[in-house]
């Protein structure tokens, strides 16, 4: 009953931890006079960049730390020049992020056994997945359609960029679609879409540990459990500690679908 399933990318299949944007975003602040803590470069994680360089830029300490530095409200124009610099930025060290995340390879090949599509969105630019594409492909991961932030205008939690990978993998009704990601907002995009989604905890932004920190265990339970709880909260169906357990939970949502259908 599922046809296709639909994947972020930084957090979910690659960039354990996700951690690439944010020494960019934590860097373009900073040329701008702004104290921009990790933990705040990854509260609008899985949106258009410049709609994350806008979020970050509308909460209040960080307005009221470029008030106090430029003297002056902000302008359009000084969050075009943020952007930028995010963007130059990220493209110097982008290429070293996209190692796959564990099990990534074993669920391609697990849904390709099921004849089950494989898409994707994400909060990356074209030019930006121009450049990870083909290295994941290099490392055995490919998808079937890839649908950039940029392309319609509109990114997450909007739903245009699901509507597209349904067009272009040609997969119809909306409910035989599965978003996979590691955000609240990954779970509000397929949602709003029509989707079911499930949330990924190891490896994810929204728990925003590296592997040598999950390892350690410290304080681990607990953070994952968080982790679950602001998934949960944005409308995810499903959450699961990493893509070994996708199999079971596709099962579950099927036996769902059933019972709906009855």
């Amino acid at each position: 009953m599922i046809k296709a399933l639909v994947f972020d990318w930084a957090g979910t299949t690659i960039d354990y931890g996700c951690f690439s944007p944010l020494g960019a975003f934590v860097l373009a602040f900073k040329e701008f006079g702004l104290d921009l803590s990790l933990e705040d470069a990854r509260k609008p994680m899985g949106m258009l960049k410049r709609d994350h360089t806008i979020a970050l830029l509308e909460m209040p300490h960080i307005r009221e730390q470029f008030v106090k530095k430029h003297r002056r409200e902000l302008r359009e124009d000084d969050v075009d020049k943020i952007y930028q610099s995010f963007e130059d930025n990220i493209f110097t060290s982008l290429k070293d992020y996209v190692d796959l995340n564990p099990y990534v390879l074993q669920t391609v090949q697990f849904l390709r056994d099921k004849n089950i599509k494989i898409g994707s969105t994400t909060g990356y630019t074209k030019k930006m997945m121009d450049l990870i594409l083909p290295l994941a492909s290099q490392k055995g991961y490919e998808v079937d359609c890839c649908v950039s932030s940029d392309e319609l205008g509109y990114g997450r939690p909007y739903p245009y960029m699901m509507y597209e990978c349904a067009r272009r993998l040609n997969v119809y009704p909306q409910s035989t679609i599965v978003k996979v990601g590691d955000t609240p907002v990954d779970m509000q995009e397929g949602k709003n879409a029509g989707c079911m989604s499930i949330g990924l905890v190891l490896g994810s932004s929204t728990l925003g540990l590296s592997r040598e920190e999950v390892e350690r265990g410290e304080n681990l339970e607990a953070l994952k459990n968080k982790a679950r709880v602001t998934l949960y909260e944005a409308g995810a169906d499903v959450v699961i500690d990493d893509l070994s357990f996708l199999p079971e939970a596709l099962e579950a949502l099927e036996k769902k679908m059933r019972r709906e259908i009855c």
